[in-house]
């Protein structure tokens, strides 16, 4: 095995040790260029957590089928939703402004913060890199997946350990469990939607909870992800007061052949105003950042899909994002966890 080339920190490691936190969040293109895009998906479709399938049988079908047509429509879908100011998709960009806003809560401890991505810039690689050169020998790593997946959380693991595995001297390294029903993040949920619906001139009749959607072969196997996102989905509706009929939940982003997870999100908001549901918000509890999967899929598609079945008002409730409550969440999570490092 060949190891990274590391010069010692350019902050001497205290006599006590230094700790550090690192956010690991999914990834994105760096630009909506076909292949931005297309390197992207290559990357993310070709995890094995993600797609199961052998590599003989996957693999060809990847780099023909998927990746020959897959970009442009991406492509397209991240143009309608990239912060043109930044220059960047906003889960770049939001992740990045809750890492600054971690580490401005942090700074009087002498604790940094770093922020990487699983697939995409910057790496998990160069995070964990720009918290050695600070002269960190422990980390803390909180995947930004409140609900834990092996497709999620477990390849932010993943990526860290495969750095950890090339680093000669390694830093010591604690990974923070998912965090469905965490009291603050259930708070956060909570103070978001109590902010969209006092801008709101109806009552929704609803507040449909949307998860990015898992294979229901993964749950078969152990995946703890569905029971996590019914805990998530139980302690938001007690916070606000609703009952569960009031909180429905629902999976997103279906993709492939197989059965996911269900009830699926789209058809599922498009049979509403048969109903006499026809006003409704939707929330989406398993992203902390906003994204293509809830400014694009759900903030245009299933609002579109909605009004065309007879929907009145349809109101978006944006991710947590760099909301204080947000950043009060990271911190709650960083400092429990430093703890662990304490002897």
């Amino acid at each position: 095995m060949s190891y990274f080339t590391y010069t010692p920190p350019r902050t001497p490691v205290p006599l006590g040790g230094r700790v550090g936190v690192l956010l690991v969040n999914l990834g994105t293109p760096d630009d909506t260029g076909y292949f931005s895009v297309r390197r992207y998906l290559k990357e993310f479709l070709s995890d094995r957590r993600v797609i199961e399938a052998h590599p003989l049988i996957w693999q060809p079908i990847l780099n023909t089928l998927v990746l020959a047509r897959r970009p442009f429509a991406s492509g397209a879908n991240y143009a309608r939703i990239w912060d043109k100011e930044e220059n960047a998709s906003p889960l770049r960009v939001f992740t990045r402004k809750q890492a600054e806003g971690l580490a401005e809560r942090l700074a009087p401890d002498g604790i940094p913060v770093a922020w990487g991505m699983r697939y995409g810039q910057p790496s998990v690689k160069q995070a964990l890199t720009e918290l050695m050169d600070q002269g960190c020998d422990r980390i803390v790593s909180i995947p930004l997946y409140p609900q834990y997946s092996a497709t999620t959380t477990a390849t932010a693991n993943d990526q860290l350990f495969r750095a950890l595995m090339r680093l000669r001297r390694q830093p010591s390294v604690l990974t923070v469990p998912s965090f469905p029903d965490h009291p603050q993040f259930i708070e956060a949920l909570a103070a978001s939607v109590r902010r969209v619906y006092d801008t709101l001139s109806f009552k929704p009749q609803r507040l449909v909870a949307s998860y990015h959607g898992l294979p229901k072969e993964f749950v078969e196997k152990g995946d703890s992800y569905r029971d996590e996102c019914v805990r998530t989905t139980k302690a938001l509706a007690t916070a606000l007061g609703m009952s569960e009929e009031e909180v429905p939940l629902t999976f997103q982003s279906r993709f492939g052949p197989m059965e996911w997870l269900q009830p699926y999100t789209a058809p599922y908001i498009s049979a509403l105003p048969k109903q006499g549901i026809t006003k409704i918000a939707v929330i989406m509890p398993g992203f902390m950042a906003d994204c293509i999967e809830t400014l694009d899929e759900i903030g245009r598609e299933v609002r579109e899909e909605f009004m065309e079945a007879g929907g009145e008002e349809f109101a978006f409730v944006p991710c947590l994002n760099d909301a204080p409550e947000a950043v009060t969440l990271l911190e709650a999570l960083s400092r429990q966890a430093i703890k662990g490092f304490q002897f």
